[in-house]
């Protein structure tokens, strides 16, 4: 079951079921043991996966969001960590290919990502700020060529995996909490002191423990456009597409358990209608409106991309916060349809419907930037615009 909206690239999907049927291998080691999903990374390396997005003129393959987001959801479906790390790569890797496409140093450091499959991680919350990444508290120090930064990250995904790390502060020491820019620190130019380790209800791959930064790198890293911009262009709508689709990946595989275990009940009662069919039925109602919703994302970014105005306007910014919304709440109600369906075959661990594993990673979703506060922006937005309620708008 694909998201894609037009007809997929059958070579790239290939590409990522091969990768997908590795993560699944590993899948319930990654959960148990809260380890980094090593093996399905190093596929998406052999698989080229990191750098599909890079333009082609920088080594990559120019890949689409949508293409990507396909990537995700086929991920989803085999290992939800395998598949966040994915999601979270690429999103750092948009904010590269949307604003710095022009600047020579990230131009080249795009070719290493698409040449070498370099996995990017983020840090973008801090102590003292919680969640919200629009604010900073750390600033960075620039003297002549040189930039430093330390910053108190209290979650960076897969940090010790993770071959460079963009990271957010102030501009400068006398900057607003809000004038932050984006830095680009390869492995080598920073060290790591973990303060909080990750041991979570799901998502555990992730490896999402918090560190101490320390950073000293070229100033040409920092990112030419400030972080505002960043966010707004290319970090919202990569980050709530992405996820959805990992999330919509989760449910989906769900949902092809539950789909399986109505059918075997059918053939062993064949003039019955099993107790679970009407559930499935609304469950596959419910996934197709996530499919439906990403897709309409999805179409609605592209229309919008090359359009500074409308990336930055208050109704993409709402409809990209109703996305995250909906898709994070819907597949928490799809999987509980699931495991009514599959009974205790799905509550237990072991069992070909096992869903414990979807059950927890799916509880993350309202929790990657809390639902509270992104329906607190959306409110602070629609208090001061009128939202379009036309059908077609």
């Amino acid at each position: 079951m694909n998201i894609h909206a037009h007809t997929p690239n059958l070579e790239l999907t290939a590409r990522a079921r091969r990768v997908a049927a590795v993560a699944a291998s590993h899948a319930d080691s990654v959960d148990r043991d809260g380890r980094f999903p090593a093996e399905a990374v190093e596929a998406m390396r052999t698989e080229r996966l990191m750098g599909v997005q890079i333009p082609t003129a920088f080594g990559g393959e120019g890949a689409s969001t949508a293409e990507i987001a396909e990537i995700c959801s086929i991920l989803g479906q085999a290992c939800s960590s395998s598949a966040m790390v994915f999601a979270m790569h690429q999103i750092k890797v948009s904010s590269l290919v949307t604003h710095g496409g022009d600047d020579a140093w990230h131009q080249s450091f795009m070719a290493r990502v698409a040449g070498e499959q370099l996995l990017l991680g983020s840090a973008t919350t801090e102590g003292g700020i919680g969640g919200n990444m629009r604010n900073s508290i750390c600033a960075i120090e620039v003297e002549g060529d040189i930039c430093r930064l330390e910053k108190n990250a209290t979650v960076i995904s897969y940090g010790d995996q993770a071959d460079a790390i963009l990271i957010t502060s102030r501009s400068h020491a006398d900057a607003a909490a809000s004038d932050q820019v984006l830095t680009v620190f390869l492995k080598d130019q920073y060290t790591l002191e973990k303060t909080h380790v990750w041991d979570a209800l799901g998502m555990r791959g992730t490896c999402s423990d918090g560190y101490v930064f320390k950073g000293e790198a070229p100033a040409v890293q920092i990112l030419p456009r400030p972080f505002a911009e960043i966010a707004a262009q290319s970090m919202l709508a990569h980050a709530h597409i992405l996820w959805s689709a990992v999330w919509y990946g989760i449910a989906a595989d769900a949902f092809a358990k539950a789909q399986a275990f109505v059918r075997a009940a059918a053939r062993k009662s064949p003039d019955m209608t099993p107790p679970g069919a009407l559930r499935v039925a609304e469950a596959s109602s419910l996934l197709q409106g996530v499919k439906a919703s990403i897709v309409a994302a999805l179409e609605m970014y592209e229309a919008a991309r090359e359009n500074e105005d409308k990336l930055s306007s208050m109704s993409f910014s709402v409809a990209m916060n109703n996305l995250k919304i909906a898709s994070s709440q819907t597949i928490l109600t799809i999987i509980n349809h699931c495991m009514l369906i599959c009974g205790i075959l799905a509550y237990k661990n072991g069992t070909p419907f096992s869903l414990g594993r979807h059950l927890r990673d799916a509880h993350s979703a309202q929790l990657m930037i809390s639902n509270d506060r992104i329906l607190g922006n959306t409110s602070n937005m629609l208090l001061i615009h009128k939202q379009d309620t036309s059908l077609l708008g």
